[in-house]
Parts: C-alpha cells; sequence; structure tokens
C-alpha cells in the first residue's frame, strides 16, 4: 500500500510537466481589471457578410442575440473567422444553453452545409479552402476546453470531420490527427492526475491513530521536524497549488452554477456536469486550514505550540510575498478555528504583529477591499514579470468562485425578447480568462518531494478531535467547555470501538 502511495504521489508532482494547455491566445484581448464590477464590453467587428439572426451590438460591441445567431456567428467561412476572444467567449458560456455535444453537432453540420453545392469538385475546392479555419477553431475548442472531449460522442464528432476533410485537404486532416492525439495525451494526464488525488485522499483520510500515539510517547513528527525554514514550506505549498490550479477546467466554473435557463426543458440537463478537479481544489484549501490547526494543537508543550504557530505566522508571509493568497488564507483560517484560537496561554508567547499585518491583509470587510487591492499589485506584477517567481498569482480561491457566481446570479442569461444576454458572457469570459492566465505558469521553485508528500498525504485533525486535542493541551475554562470536552472524549470513544 505505502509504495502504491509513493507512486500516485510520484504521478501528481510530475504532471505539471505533462501536456499543460498552452496560454490562451485571446486572454490579452479582456480586460486586465481585477474583480472589476462594471460590464466591460469588448470591441468586436461585425463582419460585412453577416446578414444572419438576430444580433444587436452596441457602439460595435455585441450584447445580445438569438442563440442560433450566436452559433452562426461561431462558423467560419472561406473569408471568415470569428474573433478570438468570441470563440472563447461563447464555447465558455453555451454551456449555459445546451450541451457541448449539441454544440458540436450544430457546428459540424453547419460547417458542412456550407459548402455543399452538387458539385464534387467545387466541394471538394470549397473543403480545400474552408478546412484550415475549421482545424483552427476545434483546435482552440480542444486545448482551451479538452475536458468536453471526455464525452464520447464528442470525440465521435471530432473523428468524423476528421474524416470530411481528408477528402478535400491532406494538411488539414494531418493537422487533425495531430490535434486530437495531443487532446488525447491531455486528457490521459487528467485520468492519472484524478486517479493519484483520489489515492492521495483516501491515504490522508485515515484516521491519525499513529499521529496521537507519538504524540503521547513524546516522539514528535510534526512539519516542524520535516521543514523548519518558512520560505521553503512556501515554496512547496505554492507547487501544490500550481499543480492543482493547472488541473481545473475553465468550464468548470460554469458547470458548477447548473443550468437555470427557462428554454432548456430536459431535465437531464447537465446532470453529471463535471466539477471534479475545481472540488478538489476546494477540499485542497480545507485540508491545509485543518494540517495548520492540527500541527499547533497536536504538541503537549506550550513551546512547542507556540513555535508551531510563529512559524505558519511566517510561512503564511512568504505566501504573501510569493502572490500565493490560496495557501495564504487557509493558514490564517486554520490558525483563526476555535481550538487554536481558545489556546490563550499558547498565544500569550506569541508576538501577534506580523499575524495582526496579514488578518488585516485578507479582511473580509468591504467585501475584501484590502486582499483585492493586493490581488491587482501581484497581477500588475506579473503582466510586467522577467521571471516566473514575479509571473507567481494564486487567488483566494473561493472568493474567486464567489465573484463569477454572485455575476452568474446578478445578471440574467436571457433578456425579455429571448436573446442571450452576450454583456453578461463578456464579464464571465473576462474573470475566467485571467484564470487561465494565473495558472499556466510553472512553479519555478525546486520540488522536495519529502515535504510535498507530507503536506498532501499526513493524516490530520477532524473538527471534533482538533477540539479534544486543544482542551487537552489547555484545559477547559467554564463549564460549557467542560461538558463540550467530556462529549468529545464519549463520542470519539465511541467511534473508535466501532
Amino acid at each position: 500500500y505505502t509504495s502504491m502511495i509513493e507512486h500516485c504521489f510520484y504521478i501528481f508532482t510530475s504532471l505539471q510537466q505533462v501536456n499543460m494547455p498552452p496560454t490562451t491566445p485571446y486572454a490579452g484581448k479582456f480586460s486586465t481589471s481585477t474583480y472589476n464590477n462594471n460590464i466591460h464590453l469588448h470591441k468586436y467587428h461585425q463582419p460585412m457578410e453577416v446578414s444572419y439572426g438576430d444580433m444587436c451590438y452596441h457602439d460595435n460591441s455585441l450584447v445580445s442575440g438569438s442563440l442560433e445567431a450566436l452559433i452562426q456567428h461561431l462558423v467560419p467561412t472561406v473569408d471568415y473567422y470569428p474573433d478570438r476572444s468570441y470563440v472563447f467567449t461563447f464555447l465558455l458560456s453555451s454551456r449555459l444553453f445546451l450541451h457541448p455535444y449539441e454544440l458540436m453537432s450544430r457546428l459540424c453540420h453547419l460547417c458542412v452545409e456550407q459548402h455543399r453545392s452538387g458539385d464534387l469538385l467545387l466541394d471538394k475546392i470549397r473543403i480545400r479552402d474552408l478546412a484550415p479555419k475549421i482545424v483552427q477553431l476545434l483546435t482552440e475548442w480542444t486545448e482551451t476546453f479538452p475536458y468536453d472531449f471526455r464525452d464520447e460522442r464528442m470525440m465521435h464528432c471530432l473523428k468524423e470531420m476528421s474524416h470530411h476533410l481528408a477528402r478535400g485537404d491532406e494538411y488539414s486532416w494531418r493537422a487533425m490527427q495531430q490535434m486530437t492525439q495531443r487532446l488525447i495525451q491531455r486528457l490521459a494526464a487528467l485520468g492519472q492526475y484524478e486517479e493519484a488525488i483520489a489515492t492521495l485522499n483516501a491515504s490522508a483520510a485515515e484516521r491519525p491513530t499513529a499521529l496521537k500515539a507519538k504524540q503521547q510517547n513524546g516522539h514528535r513528527n510534526d512539519v516542524l521536524s520535516i521543514c523548519d525554514d518558512a520560505f521553503i514550506l512556501a515554496q512547496q505549498l505554492t507547487h501544490i497549488e500550481l499543480d492543482r490550479l493547472s488541473f481545473i477546467g475553465p468550464e468548470e466554473f460554469i458547470q458548477a452554477f447548473g443550468v437555470k435557463d427557462p428554454l432548456v426543458n430536459h431535465k437531464s440537463f447537465f446532470r453529471k456536469r463535471k466539477t471534479t478537479n475545481l472540488e478538489a481544489y476546494v477540499a485542497w484549501f480545507n485540508r491545509l486550514s485543518y494540517l495548520v490547526a492540527t500541527e499547533i494543537c497536536m504538541p503537549v508543550k506550550k513551546k512547542h505550540r507556540a513555535r508551531a504557530l510563529e512559524f505558519f505566522i511566517d510561512v503564511a508571509r512568504e505566501c504573501y510575498n510569493i502572490g500565493n493568497f490560496n495557501s495564504l488564507m487557509a493558514i490564517i483560517s486554520g490558525m483563526n478555528m476555535s481550538p487554536v484560537s481558545r489556546l490563550k496561554k499558547t498565544w500569550s508567547k506569541v508576538n501577534t504583529d506580523k499575524f495582526d499585518i496579514l488578518e488585516h491583509q485578507m479582511d473580509p470587510s468591504s467585501n475584501f477591499s484590502n486582499y483585492r487591492t493586493a490581488l491587482r499589485g501581484a497581477t500588475q506584477r506579473s503582466i510586467t514579470a522577467h521571471s516566473n517567481q514575479e509571473k507567481i498569482v494564486i487567488p483566494f480561491f473561493s472568493l474567486l468562485i464567489k465573484d463569477i457566481y454572485f455575476l452568474n446570479e446578478g445578471c440574467a442569461s436571457r433578456l425579455p425578447n429571448g436573446h442571450v444576454n452576450f454583456e453578461k458572457l463578456w464579464d464571465l469570459a473576462k474573470q475566467v480568462s485571467e484564470f487561465l492566465v494565473w495558472r499556466q505558469v510553472m512553479c519555478p521553485f525546486e520540488r522536495d518531494r519529502k515535504i510535498l508528500q507530507y503536506l498532501v498525504t499526513t493524516p490530520v485533525f477532524t473538527e471534533d478531535e482538533l477540539h479534544l486535542a486543544s482542551y487537552e493541551t489547555e484545559g477547559p475554562e467554564n463549564h460549557l467547555e467542560k461538558d463540550s470536552r467530556r462529549s468529545l472524549r464519549t463520542s470519539l470513544l465511541h467511534r473508535e470501538h466501532r
């Protein structure tokens, strides 16, 4: 079992270097203003040949359109290719209205039908002229939203389109084959990653009886025995953050909302929506918070608890300097858990000035205004960066999800006339495209497998175990806490005997 865990950990720590998606080429078309609450309209020049459907523009910016017209707008012709920011925006948010397979089916049908004339020679010429643009569109789809193609029907559509293009343009057919191979490799890497994460999580979920035994015997096996350098631990946390960020599909932000479009009447729509990697990343945040609390509450001696507190304050400060705001907030959350915050004797031995500064930076008041200012600063630094370290921006992920969620909930996807509200889609795309830029940064720090393995596999206390450990190290202060300790002892003892 141990060797299997080590194998899965090796896969997890090495996948960052396998078939990572390229930087989205259209990210630069969106505003870099982080979490701007104002609707930002992106310039998109209407092609002269467009004469179909209902499409509404304001100051030459697309603001709404019927779903059919928007789908048609995605289809390239011999002398037209959709703006790449439009391609990303529509592929991202179209899943609010129809399944990706349905969009792919319509897209392939329209691409085939528009050059079908009944004259075989003329059709072949039209295929040859159009094929490179079809390949380009499908390449953008497969590279930016590869997880859509875990659906066998999507892969079948790709295969059918490849056969169709082979009749008119051998170069495009070969490009399709290469694109498909890259996609298969990416999906294989995803499957390995998800299996490795599942195995690591299963290992970490084991009851921490070994930790309790070592705690009672005085044999310390804690994070400080693995790494006592705050900067190095912050670097290893950044590795984990960027590894896991890189596997989150941009579509997961949209699919997490579900579908509330009144025109979608089949109840099975997105019943099996995929948000696996997004959920795994949120679970990592929770794990890190509980790991911090465990490391602080576990030591019997007060001086060891105080040293753990001081160490994590230093780690949090280093995370802030790196631009790793997610680990920073997870560490602060762990130190603010009630089992930790009640340890008054421990806190009295700690200089909390640095902690107070960090808490101020991550203060939730005014909609996290201090944090948003810091994030804008880190984003600006990444834009002008001369090294990968300066490019690192890891947002407080739960707040990012919350912002996108409220943007989706706060604006209707459909206008009263039935049009798709494309202003909303532009804004969703702006925030998600910024995330794509952040997630593709390669971590510049050297990996320490021993530290990484400890962080992702060592067992941590549950909430009840944390409270009991806190009461055992610094006794109850009132009758309520005494009753709570007695109840926790009984409950946990009962669980161990089951």
